[in-house]
This record gives C-alpha cells, sequence and structure tokens, in this order.
C-alpha cells in the first residue's frame, strides 16, 4: 500500500525559502476511521520521527484491507522548533520569537463554545453518530474563523497560524497520538485523560502513565480532547450516557536529542498494538497484548532542584529505586571567599524511582536536577 504524500506550505522566511509540513496518508478499503500521529513538536524530542519512519515503512507493506480507515504520520512538524539549536545543543522547546512554550498555544473549542447545553438540548434524542458528526461540524465552523484573521491585512501572529495548520489536520480524527520525549533524560511513559481511556491505555505496551487529573487545555492532546470530554459530561448531567469514539495521547518516549532503539522499539510497537484493538488494523494471527500500566497523579512526581550552583556528581541513574533518605546526588559548590570547595549531599525525601534527570551536571542555584516518582 503506497502512502498519498501531500506538503503544506507552513512558513515563508525573510530569506524567501520555504518550510513546510509533508504528510504521509495511508487509506485503507474503508476511511470511517482517522488516525492522527504526529512527532518533534519539541524540537529536541526527535525520537518520534524513528518511529514514524518505521511506521511508514510497516503500512507499505500493508495490503488496503488490512487497514479499516485512514492513518495521518507527520513527522518533524514543528520544523521551527526542530532546526533551533544553541551550539550542539537542540533546543526548540520554546519559540524564540515570543517565548511561548510550542505546546502550549493550542486552540480549544470548549473556551469558544457559545451554548453547549443547548447543542445538547436539540440532539439529545440523535443516535451517538450523528451527534459526533454534529458537534465536529459545529467545532469545524467555530475553527474556521481563524482563517478568516490570518487572511486579513492586519493577519495574526506566528503560533495562531502555525497551530491552525496541525489543528487542521487533525480535528476530525478519532485517535490523535503526539509523540514526545523528556527534554532531559526520562523512562517511556504516556498522559491519559480520566474515564474510559484508562482501559485503552494498557495497549501501548507502556508500564507508566500520568492521569491527566488537571489540565488547561492548550496542549495539543488537551485541545483535541477536552472538547469531547465536555460534551459527554453535558450529556451526562442532563441524564443520558453517550458512547464518544475520539482519544487523545502523548507518548513520552525516553530522552531529547537520543534516538534510543529501545524507546522507538515501544513507540512502534505499542501504536500497532493499540491500532489493533481499535479495529483499525488488521493483522492475522495477532491477538492485543495488554500491560498492567501504572497511571499515577502529577503529585507523586517530586522535583529537586539545586540548593547552590556547582557541579552535580554522583547522582543516581534514571529508572533508580530508592528509599526516603538515600543519597541522590551531590554537589561540589565552589566559592569566591578563600574557602575550600564543599561537597553537599542531597537525600531523598520518600521512596520511589529515579523518573527523570537533567542533562546537564553544571547547575546554577534553582535549577533542575531530578524528579522522583513516588508508588506510594
Amino acid at each position: 500500500m503506497k502512502p498519498k504524500i501531500q506538503t503544506f506550505d507552513l512558513l515563508k522566511l525573510a530569506s524567501g525559502d520555504q518550510l513546510s509540513l509533508q504528510v504521509y496518508q495511508f487509506i485503507g478499503k474503508k476511511s470511517d476511521k482517522k488516525v492522527y500521529i504526529q512527532s518533534n513538536l519539541h524540537g529536541s524530542e526527535i525520537v518520534g520521527n524513528a518511529v514514524i519512519a518505521q511506521l511508514i515503512d510497516f503500512f507499505s507493506g500493508l495490503k488496503p484491507e488490512q487497514l479499516d480507515g485512514e492513518v495521518w504520520l507527520v513527522p518533524i512538524c514543528n520544523p521551527i522548533g526542530t532546526n533551533q539549536r544553541n551550539h550542539f545543543f537542540a533546543t526548540g522547546r520554546y519559540n524564540s520569537y515570543d517565548g511561548k512554550d510550542w505546546n502550549r498555544i493550542f486552540w480549544d473549542y470548549e473556551k469558544n463554545c457559545q451554548d453547549l447545553e443547548g447543542f445538547v438540548k436539540a440532539h439529545f434524542k440523535l443516535d451517538s453518530l450523528s451527534i459526533q458528526e454534529s458537534f465536529l461540524k459545529q467545532q469545524k465552523k467555530a475553527f474556521t474563523k481563524q482563517l478568516d484573521k490570518i487572511q486579513g491585512s492586519s493577519s495574526a501572529p506566528l503560533y495562531e497560524q502555525y497551530r491552525y495548520q496541525l489543528q487542521s489536520l487533525s480535528i476530525d480524527a478519532n485517535y490523535v497520538i503526539d509523540l514526545h520525549s523528556s527534554s532531559n533524560q526520562g523512562i517511556d511513559y504516556l498522559f491519559c485523560f480520566p474515564g474510559k481511556q484508562e482501559e485503552s491505555a494498557k495497549y501501548f505496551n507502556i508500564d507508566y502513565g500520568i492521569s491527566m487529573n488537571t489540565y488547561d487545555g492548550d496542549a495539543f492532546d488537551e485541545s483535541f480532547m477536552k472538547p469531547w470530554l465536555a460534551l459527554e459530561k453535558k450529556f451526562k448531567e442532563l441524564g443520558r450516557d453517550i458512547n464518544v469514539d475520539r482519544e487523545s495521547w502523548t507518548l513520552e518516549l525516553g530522552s531529547g536529542m537520543q534516538m534510543n532503539p529501545q524507546s522507538v522499539a515501544v513507540g512502534v510497537s505499542g501504536i500497532k498494538n493499540y491500532l489493533v484493538k481499535k479495529n483499525v488494523l488488521k493483522l492475522p494471527n495477532y491477538s492485543p497484548q495488554i500491560t498492567e500500566i501504572k497511571l499515577v497523579s502529577r503529585q507523586q512526581i517530586k522535583s529537586y532542584y539545586a540548593p547552590t550552583g556547582g557541579m552535580v556528581q554522583n547522582r543516581m541513574s534514571l529508572k533508580h529505586t530508592v528509599k526516603a533518605g538515600d543519597k541522590l546526588y551531590q554537589i561540589i559548590s565552589f566559592n569566591k571567599q578563600g574557602k575550600l570547595p564543599e561537597i553537599i549531599d542531597i537525600y531523598a525525601e520518600n521512596d520511589g524511582f529515579i523518573f527523570d534527570v537533567s542533562t546537564s551536571y553544571s547547575v546554577n542555584q534553582g535549577e533542575y536536577i531530578l524528579a522522583l516518582l513516588s508508588l506510594e
């Protein structure tokens, strides 16, 4: 099966060069469901590009009847951030022009929906599929108003033009997967919305996930899912349960600026397994595998910051299990007061394991060192 490849202009530079997005579309015999997968929204988080490259190769080897629906793959979805450099470090988490986090800029329909209760009352007796089709149509109509602003004489700032391009590709999807990694050095995990998605999380072959009990809708996965969750909630408040066939995920695969083969393999196998479970992908003699994922709250992740400036040494490694009182790391603290350097020991405040560690071993006071995940 060959993909349909489309290129979308994204940004014209002062030099006259054009940045663009390239989308690989695999379309099966049926196309009633759409899967949208993107990578590299943050510039240094490149591992998802390897995942998508392997998925392109995998889907190219399928027959059309093995795919019930469409799969859209968008590698390097933020070429602006991907190309951003400080010396030999890839950065690109923040827009260098206005300082905005590239994953905190997205348009959330729930914040723009004028009368959700009125919509629910008007559609209360319709079947679930008709409700979803009508809600998506209304959502698209509101979303398109951004284009009027972009095309106007005063236009719109870069982040609004950029988000319009990405969200126009994904707004009508059933399942959205945004591939990230730690900006530092981290484990493989995912972000999961509470409720029915917790069952689906078991099919990504990932051991840990963060349950999103609070969110503002500005991140890519949130902006997609939040309106649909609000729709379900409003129907429930008015006395009816509906099943909305939409899910949104952020997969955090390993470490920034790295192509860890193990994290790539986790991403590829997990996405295949998930799509089989969702009846999008048809693989003979294959049954979806279940991983008993451990979902934790953000409050269970404790970040440690440098109490003083210096050089980090003897830091516990990623995934290392610790007990309260165990030594996590040391700081070699220098001074300009005619005194000898001091070794400062830092100890764990609770039990857990090392969830994420900083890339740099040179820190100023107050800078991030590591994160400890408590499993209590």
